[in-house]
């Protein structure tokens, strides 16, 4: 027997063995609780963007973040932290998933209960986990780089105590996402990999443009990973009191007294982000530098830039839509809708059921407060 090539099979062997065990032990949290009213109107209460096909792509986000994952993730492993008013839509759309990796919040709390939700159920199903968290309702360009990155990032956190965010290089002084400083990069073992210095919330534009030209700064995409020990550990140290009602719950999972405990839960539970209550506060948070093509697709300027426009820089979507003199603008409708557009710059204009928006692009942060106003106004469904 050749020893160096028995060798070699040996070490193919291990590596595929912990390759399978890795992908066994990894959970994918996909966070799906949202109402997404800066897409208004066509997101709605009763049905928001992430259950929604906005790209055109004959999926909804959804349904794309967990395709995304699922050759990262076994199917059993995903797990979806909805509102209760959801969990129907969730079941119609991804029928793969069983009902009890649908986790429903009672109320809505924010990220950080969302992931001690998830954590205390992982717990109870494999306390060496490897766990992936995502919003439902992004935009990844290139899904084959995306997952390699995750892929990386999973081997850092099995061999690290660390939480880790992946941070998206700019590429224009954006004032809607949050930015994350470079401090110290990593050894060799891990390429574009840095302590995390700072966090800031959205910065006013001329900040923003001193961030992206410093190149320091990175978009915070709000996808984290770490181990299921690691993130305990951090909400014990920095979220303690949220930890510990959670802490309470666990006895109470898959008995019949799960529904009213968990209810009280979230009645005692302070309403907190995962950044302001957990990953501001530890000193093991580095983030993962990358540039797969990513937009959190918050806004309609941010659909807005990965559609496809015409030569005037025009964005279609659905509806039959003819626009004249008119530039930087996106139209939605209805598909059977017939729309004209004349004489509009950097417009929004988008019809659906029963409301119809024309907004100038740079006030779109405003639409948030339009939908609170509707709803005042009309007592509908906004």
């Amino acid at each position: 027997m050749n020893i160096k090539n028995f060798s070699v099979k040996v070490l193919i062997s291990l590596l595929k063995t912990n390759l399978r065990i890795m992908k066994q032990e990894t959970y994918c949290v996909i966070m799906a609780g949202g109402v997404g009213s800066r897409f208004w109107p066509i997101s709605r209460t009763a049905n928001p963007k992430q259950f929604l096909d906005i790209l055109g792509t004959g999926k909804t986000l959804i349904q794309q973040t967990f395709e995304r994952f699922k050759p990262i993730c076994p199917v059993e492993n995903f797990l979806i932290v909805t509102s209760n008013e959801y969990k129907d839509i969730v079941m119609e759309q991804l029928p793969e998933l069983s009902e009890e990796q649908v986790l429903l919040e009672p109320l809505r709390r924010n990220t950080a209960p969302c992931i001690a939700y998830a954590n205390t159920i992982i717990k109870c199903k494999n306390k060496n986990a490897k766990i992936v968290v995502t919003p439902a309702d992004h935009l990844i360009v290139n899904e084959d780089l995306f997952r390699a990155n995750i892929t990386t990032g999973l081997n850092f956190v099995d061999q690290n105590d660390a939480l880790l965010t992946l941070g998206i290089k700019p590429h224009k002084p954006e004032t809607g996402y949050g930015y994350i400083q470079l401090g110290e990069k990593i050894g060799d073992d891990f390429t574009n990999f840095n302590k995390v210095k700072t966090f800031t919330e959205k910065p006013n534009l001329e900040m923003a443009k001193v961030f992206v030209e410093s190149g320091e700064f990175f978009w915070n995409s709000g996808i984290f990973l770490w181990s299921l020990n690691s993130i305990i550990k951090s909400f014990d140290n920095h979220l303690s009191e949220v930890q510990n009602l959670f802490n309470k719950l666990e006895p109470h999972i898959g008995t019949d007294s799960e529904k009213k405990e968990l209810s009280d839960t979230y009645m005692e539970c302070k309403n907190i982000s995962i950044d302001y209550g957990v990953m501001e506060k530890a000193r093991n948070v580095f983030v993962q530098t990358a540039d797969f093509g990513w937009s959190d697709l918050g806004t309609w300027s941010s659909l807005h830039e990965y559609s496809e426009k015409d030569k005037d820089n025009n964005a279609k979507i659905n509806g039959k839509v003819l626009l004249y003199d008119s530039s930087n603008c996106i139209v939605h409708a209805p598909a059977e809708k017939r729309v004209v557009v004349q004489g509009l710059e950097n417009y929004i204009v988008v019809e659906s059921k029963n409301a119809l928006l024309i907004c100038p692009m740079e006030n779109e942060q405003q639409i948030r407060q339009f939908t609170a106003d509707v709803k005042t106004e009309f007592g509908e469904d906004y």
